[in-house]
């Protein structure tokens, strides 16, 4: 039998008995279902979003680049 014709037999069906077909197919999609994944936060999804393969910069290099932001801000 093909999937049309189930379809068709099927709505053939009263009410009630489509109720049951209902609750029948559902129940047996339930040991398929895939388990439900807890989305992750925001900022979980945020870690590691701006790694580099290059090494952090040193302190010096901070404040250099600290200080030359801060200059072109106020100057």
């Amino acid at each position: 039998m093909t999937l049309q014709e189930i379809q068709e037999r099927a709505l053939q069906l009263s009410i009630e008995e489509r109720l049951q077909l209902i609750d029948t197919l559902t129940r047996s999609l339930q040991p398929e279902s895939r388990p439900t994944v807890k989305p992750k936060g925001l900022a979980a999804s945020l870690i590691g979003i701006a790694k580099t393969d290059a090494p952090p910069p040193t302190d010096e290099e901070v404040e250099a680049l600290l200080k030359e932001r801060l200059e072109s801000k106020y100057l």
